[in-house]
């Protein structure tokens, strides 16, 4: 942790602030398939000098084949299942940026736990723009059907509440990368920092409050 501390130091106020106020907690990420998280967490995690985990990679890894293999072979349950393992072991990983598969949010022990041990960051974005970027990429189980732009608004339809019991919503758009990690940044010490900016303000403490 110490060399964490010393590499955020190093950076802006802003995330050296985050980063003391995460504590233990992990950012997590979540939302639609196509919405960014991977990108945006990457990017995240350097910026918070945080390591990135990706869940998807992590389910991969575990069980020894891809995502779509896992999908034909053993069903969307059995997947589920997994990947509800996979990201209760990451959330014990210590301080990082995850980011999650489309569909863990929908599981209510996965949210109880991503409540517990992190900061969720919902990355919304709207339908045409998530179809445009998945449409590019051929490893989407859910979107093998007879009707993809259908498929994704169902899911957005079912989702979308869920999605909404994160801790931030920040729109994800078409719009250079750093712009949105900036307002993930700006968000988070929002969250996690401006009580303690307030608190200070209001005892007169000098130079806490930004």
């Amino acid at each position: 942790m110490s060399d964490l501390s010393t590499a955020a130091a190093g950076g802006g106020s802003q995330e050296a602030e985050i980063l003391a106020a995460l504590g233990p907690r992990l950012v997590v990420l979540v939302g639609m398939m196509g919405a960014g998280k991977s990108t945006i967490g990457r990017r995240l995690a350097a910026r918070l000098h945080l390591p990135f985990l990706d869940a998807d990679t992590e389910i991969e890894a575990a069980a020894g084949m891809s995502i779509p293999e896992i999908f034909e072979i053993h069903g969307e349950p059995h997947f589920r299942d997994g990947e509800a393992r996979v990201i209760a072991r990451l959330l014990e990983s210590g301080p990082s940026v995850l980011a999650t598969g489309g569909g863990s949010f929908m599981r209510e022990e996965t949210r109880r736990r991503v409540s517990d041990k992190a900061i969720s960051i919902w990355l919304k974005a709207d339908a045409d723009i998530i179809m445009r970027r998945v449409r590019r990429r051929a490893d989407r189980p859910l979107l093998q059907t007879a009707d993809p732009e259908a498929t994704v608004t169902r899911l957005m339809i079912e989702r979308e509440p869920i999605y909404q019991h994160a801790d931030i919503t920040i729109g994800s758009r078409d719009v250079p990368h750093e712009r949105i990690v900036e307002e993930c940044i700006e968000a988070l010490h929002a969250r996690l920092c401006a009580p303690a900016a307030e608190q200070s303000q209001s005892t007169g403490v000098a130079g806490a409050a930004r």
